[in-house]
């Protein structure tokens, strides 16, 4: 008797067309190593399915589609390992502050939409990778990347941190006690070692892919067993932990509790800059332009000119020294005349005028942030069994870092998202 072929055996072969590999080959003229610092000419890059399958000189697969940047300077895209893409800061009236400005009239479904908006114009741009570290509502950095993750929304990788956690108050200063605590809106108070471990994870709980802490904002600090509890959690947890600190024993306090990174660190000697080598930590400087500190406000005691001139000897020091860094931008406004990109570029001015040559400058913007956000085993490198990540610009920026404001070609997963 003739034996018939098993119904799941006809719905697999019928099924067999669709489940073939989709793959695209990208022509580069010249493709960048950013942390090796070096340029391979007449590459191809032979993609499948949103994934680096090869690069090389050799032939392209026949009939495979080929994207044509044959005269571009091909790269990893950009990151920016700290920002609010949820958070938009207006210029204030004397007396009132972020908490009255934002926090209290703004709903997390209008900070979600802002950072859907915000995320889109920095992938636009040829960050393919950026890091919210919090002031986003109600989570509103997690429904973000869910939003952008489930294909909704054209946008880079989101690594969100949730609420920020912090010592009774967060980083407000002096309200009524008749007004309660808003600012959980916000911030997860956490002021012992239990309380921080369970604020850790909450913010797990809630979606988040890292762990922010702010950890001298008031006249109490966190100390090292805090931070310690938060990063022992964090760590288990296989999520990287960033704490807000400018300097002083805070400083010392967060760098020997474990932290993955300082954020911001405006006032940071050469001792703690020395043990954050020594430690592995990297510094996210958050390296405000002259322009940007006016607009803002002081970010410490001085004029923004004198503080303008720190930042800058503090990362000439930091860089000196040997400290691993990453960019950071930190922009939460758009001056006048200039869109949030535009001022994240600015931060290249501070770069140049710290004296880091182009090449630190290009690691620390690409591979150094996809390190730090732990996203090296699956994106930033253009090579083999990773996601297809790339930009393209009409010049090298190992010879010129301002050409990276002249993107021209973004593509993510694979999928071209911009091109000219």
């Amino acid at each position: 008797m003739k034996k018939s072929i098993c119904p799941i055996v006809v719905v697999f072969l019928v099924g067999l067309p669709l489940m073939l590999a989709q793959t695209v080959v990208v022509k580069a003229g010249h493709l960048i190593d950013p942390a090796a610092g070096t340029v391979a000419n007449n590459q191809v890059i032979v993609i499948q399915d949103g994934k680096i399958i090869s690069v090389g000189t050799g032939a392209a697969p026949a009939n495979a589609p080929v994207v044509d940047l044959s005269n571009e300077w091909v790269m990893p895209g950009m990151v920016d390992a700290h920002t609010h893409i949820t958070l938009d800061v207006p210029p204030s009236p004397p007396g009132t502050s972020l908490m009255d400005s934002v926090l209290l009239q703004e709903s997390t479904a209008l900070r979600a939409a802002r950072g859907l908006y915000n995320a889109k114009m920095a992938l636009d741009a040829g960050f393919t990778a950026l890091r919210d570290v919090g002031n986003n509502g109600n989570y509103a950095d997690i429904a973000v990347r869910q939003a952008i993750d489930k294909g909704w929304f054209a946008g880079p990788t989101v690594i969100g941190t949730g609420k920020i956690i912090g010592p009774f108050g967060g980083q407000s200063h002096g309200y009524a006690p008749e007004q309660m605590h808003f600012w959980t809106f916000e911030y997860i108070d956490a002021d012992t070692p239990d309380e921080i471990r369970k604020a850790v994870h909450q913010n797990i709980y809630y979606g988040a892919g890292a762990i922010k802490l702010v950890a001298d904002n008031s006249a109490f600090h966190y100390t090292e067993s805090d931070i310690r509890a938060a990063t022992d959690e964090a760590h288990r947890a296989g999520l990287a932990v960033a704490v807000h600190v400018y300097g002083g024993q805070a400083a010392r306090d967060v760098i020997n509790g474990g932290a993955d990174s300082v954020e911001h660190g405006f006032t940071l000697d050469d001792d703690l800059l020395r043990l954050m080598k020594a430690k592995g930590t990297y510094l996210v400087g958050t390296d405000f332009p002259y322009e940007h500190i006016v607009a803002l406000g002081s970010l410490m005691a001085g004029t923004p000119r004198e503080n303008a001139d720190k930042i800058i000897d503090r990362l000439r020091r930091a860089h000196a020294i040997g400290v691993k860094m990453a960019f950071g931008s930190d922009t939460v406004s758009d001056l006048p005349g200039k869109t949030r990109i535009d001022m994240v570029f600015d931060y290249l001015d501070v770069w140049k005028q710290a004296g880091i040559p182009n090449a630190d400058i290009l690691r620390a913007w690409t591979t150094n942030g996809f390190d730090l956000l732990r996203l090296s085993d699956k994106r930033g490198p253009i090579s083999a069994g990773h996601a297809a990540d790339m930009i393209a610009l009409p010049g090298n920026p190992l010879e010129d870092i301002q050409v990276l404001r002249k993107v021209n070609f973004v593509m993510r997963d694979g999928k071209v998202v911009r091109k000219f």
